[in-house]
C-alpha cells in the first residue's frame, strides 16, 4: 500500500477532537482509527502493536542484527483533526496541478492570488477537499508517513536501521495529545513529532501558550428601571475584549510576535464568559501578557465592583527550545535526512504547539518535522503526494 492510498484510507475516518468532552479521549470516534492503525502495525510486523484503553497505538521495530546496541528513534503523530471545520464524511479529491485556481466546489476555490504556496506546486499531484469540510493532513499524513516508513523498512531487511519506536496519539489539536503518553511503552530516548507543513520544515521552537476563561458575572433589571443600576454582563465582556491589544492579534503578527486570540464571546446580562488563547515564543513576554489580562480584570473590578471579572488562566506548553539544544544532533540529523531525500532544510519556529513540546518538558526531546501539508484547519487545506513519498524516504533517512 502507497502512502497516498492510507492517507485516503485514514481520511475516511471521522476524528475530530471535542476541547468541551471530558472524556479520554474527548470523542470515541478516535478509537476507531486507534484500532485500525493497531492492527495495521501489527500485520507489518511490529511488535507490541496495540491502542491501550486512552486511544493511544504503540508499536515497535526491532532493529537490524548489525544495530541492536544503538539508541532506537522515535516517530509520533496525531489521529485527531481540528474542531475549527467540519472533520465528517471528507470527500477528497485529487488534482494534477497545471497552476492557477484549484476550483473545490461551485463556491470554494484555493485561488491563487490568497494562497500563495500554490506556486510551489506546479506539476505535483495534489489532494484537496470538496469545499466543504477540512482534509485531515494534520495529522493523517504524518501518521500515513509513519506507517509507510516503518513498512518499507520491515519489507527490506536489507536496509540496515535502528530500532524504531511509534506513537499515534489522540486529541493534540485541543492540547491534550501529551496528557497520557505511556513512556514505558515507547523505548527511545528521543523522537520526532511528524505534524508540521510544508515539506522541508524542521522545528525545535515553538510558542509558550496558555488558555484563558474570563468569567463576567453581571446585575440584570428590567430595562425600564435600569439607569444606574443594570451592569448588562454581555456589554462587560465586550469591554474587556475591547481594551486587549488591537494590534496583537492572529490577523496582525508573524513569526516571533506574539498575540492575544479571542477563540469564544458568549453570554447574556447576567452572565457572560470571554475565553482567549495567550501565545508568546519568549517566555518573559508571555508571563506578560498572562500578568496583562489579571491586571486588566483587577482594574475592571474596581470601575464595576469586585467578582465582577474572575480570569482563569492554564498554561498548555512552552517553548521546547531549551530543551532541545542540549540535543541539537537531533536537528542536524534532521536537515541530513532531508538533504538526502532530496528535500530543502529549513529550520522555522512553530507559530503553535505539539505534543513534542510537552514531551520534551517530560524527558523525550521532541522536534518537529513537515509532513508537506498547507492551509491546515480548514476548507483549502490540500496536500501534496510527492512531499508525503518524500517524507517517507526522510523517516527511512532518520532510521538508517
Amino acid at each position: 500500500m502507497t502512502v497516498k492510498d492510507r492517507f485516503l484510507k485514514y481520511v475516511s475516518f471521522y476524528t475530530t477532537s471535542d476541547e468541551n468532552s471530558e472524556t479520554v479521549p474527548s470523542t470515541a470516534r478516535q478509537l476507531a482509527l486507534g484500532r485500525y492503525l493497531a492492527d495495521e502495525l501489527a500485520a507489518i510486523g511490529l511488535e507490541n502493536a496495540h491502542m491501550d484503553a486512552l486511544g493511544y497505538v504503540y508499536g515497535y521495530l526491532p532493529p537490524s542484527p548489525d544495530r541492536a546496541g544503538e539508541d532506537a528513534v522515535g516517530f509520533i503523530a496525531h489521529m485527531d483533526t481540528a474542531p475549527d471545520a467540519p472533520g465528517d464524511k471528507i470527500r477528497p479529491k485529487t488534482v494534477l496541478y497545471a497552476g492557477g485556481d484549484i476550483p473545490l466546489s461551485d463556491t470554494e476555490a484555493i485561488r491563487e492570488d490568497t494562497f500563495e504556496c500554490l506556486s510551489r506546486y506546479v506539476g505535483q499531484e495534489l489532494i484537496v477537499t470538496d469545499g466543504t469540510t477540512l482534509l485531515g493532513a494534520d495529522d493523517k499524513a504524518g501518521v500515513a508517513e509513519i506507517v509507510s516508513a516503518v513498512a518499507y523498512l520491515k519489507d527490506h531487511p536489507d536496509v540496515s536501521h535502528r530500532g524504531v519506536a511509534v506513537c499515534f496519539t489522540p486529541d493534540e489539536e485541543i492540547g491534550r495529545g501529551a496528557d497520557h503518553f505511556d513512556k514505558a511503552q515507547f523505548p527511545a530516548p528521543f523522537a520526532y513529532t511528524v505534524d508540521g507543513g510544508a515539506l522541508g520544515e524542521i522545528e525545535y521552537e515553538n510558542f509558550n501558550a496558555a488558555s484563558v476563561k474570563v468569567a463576567v458575572k453581571g446585575v440584570n433589571i428590567h430595562p425600564g428601571s435600569a439607569k444606574n443600576k443594570m451592569k448588562n454582563a454581555a456589554l462587560l465582556a465586550c469591554e474587556f475584549v475591547s481594551r486587549l491589544p488591537a494590534a496583537e492579534t492572529p490577523a496582525h503578527t508573524e513569526g516571533y510576535e506574539g498575540f492575544y486570540h479571542l477563540t469564544d464571546l458568549s453570554g447574556c446580562e447576567m452572565n457572560a464568559e470571554v475565553r482567549l488563547i495567550i501565545r508568546d515564543h519568549d517566555r518573559e513576554k508571555f508571563e506578560a501578557r498572562k500578568a496583562f489580562v489579571e491586571t486588566l480584570c483587577e482594574y475592571l473590578n474596581t470601575v464595576y465592583g469586585e467578582g465582577t471579572f474572575t480570569p482563569e488562566i492554564k498554561d498548555s506548553y512552552y517553548n521546547m527550545k531549551e530543551m532541545i539544544l542540549p540535543h541539537f544532533h537531533l536537528i542536524e540529523a534532521a536537515e541530513e535526512a532531508m538533504r538526502k531525500a532530496g528535500a530543502q532544510p529549513v529550520t522555522v519556529p512553530i507559530r503553535g504547539g505539539t505534543d513534542g513540546a510537552r514531551l520534551s518538558y517530560e524527558g523525550l526531546p521532541c522536534p518537529n518535522l513537515s509532513t508537506g501539508g498547507e492551509n491546515f484547519h480548514g476548507v483549502h487545506e490540500f496536500i501534496s503526494v510527492q512531499a508525503m513519498e518524500t517524507m517517507v524516504d526522510v523517516l527511512v533517512n532518520l532510521a538508517r
